[in-house]
């Protein structure tokens, strides 16, 4: 009789022992799931992190991945942009495809383009709004006649929407620019001024005719 409690009382302390160690391992399992989840959800916040900074910094200039296409030269010497021109507005530079841009995204605020003649570069994302307004934009670079200067900074003045400024960047001398259009032209005597101008300025290409030239940046 009492080797047959002693037996139950053994056996009972084993299981209870057992049921002890299958509790502890459950227990160590836990903390392991739990060390490892930790570890992952830290990581990705790390990661996380990271990729913010780095998107954040890389916005500072960003290719204008809405502006796609190329040029076509027509048979009266303008060139038009087949494709896709970006109109968002955009707090950073843009990469644009050519120099002058002729549209793409730009900033919200734009250059005054009431006649206005700058004797500094521009802002490309500034300009590029301009354009939107139906405005056209002549730039020279410092190969440009003093005297073609002056008598193309005399008819943008008296030209509302329209703007001039240097862009050492560009390709020729003297070129005119329209929104999704641009030209070279040899001087201010070109006749294919005048041609551009009567066009291009609130033309028919103007993504939002009538919008305002003034109050906008004077530089």
């Amino acid at each position: 009789m009492g080797s047959a409690k002693k037996s139950t009382a053994a056996a009972r302390k084993a299981r209870i022992e057992e049921m002890r160690r299958a509790e502890q391992a459950r227990e160590r399992r836990n903390r392991i799931l739990t060390i490892a989840a930790s570890v992952v959800v830290v990581a990705g916040l790390v990661v996380g992190g990271i990729v913010l900074v780095q998107s954040q910094s890389d916005d500072s200039t960003a290719a204008d991945g809405k502006t796609k296409g190329h040029f076509v030269t027509g048979s009266d010497g303008v060139k038009t942009w087949k494709g896709t021109l970006g109109r968002n507005h955009v707090a950073k530079a843009v990469d644009y495809p050519m120099e002058p841009p002729v549209g793409g995204d730009h900033n919200q605020a734009w250059m005054n383009c009431n006649g206005d003649v700058y004797t500094k570069a521009l802002n490309n994302v500034n300009a590029v709004h301009s354009l939107e307004h139906g405005a056209v934009w002549v730039t020279y670079t410092a190969k440009a006649k003093k005297s073609d200067v002056e008598a193309l900074a005399a008819k943008v003045k008296k030209t509302p929407y329209t703007l001039m400024s240097p862009d050492d960047k560009q390709k020729d001398p003297i070129m005119l620019s329209a929104w999704g259009h641009q030209r070279t032209v040899t001087g201010a005597n070109d006749p294919n001024v005048d041609k551009f101008f009567e066009k291009f300025v609130q033309g028919a290409q103007t993504p939002e005719p009538g919008a305002a030239c003034t109050s906008g940046l004077p530089q």
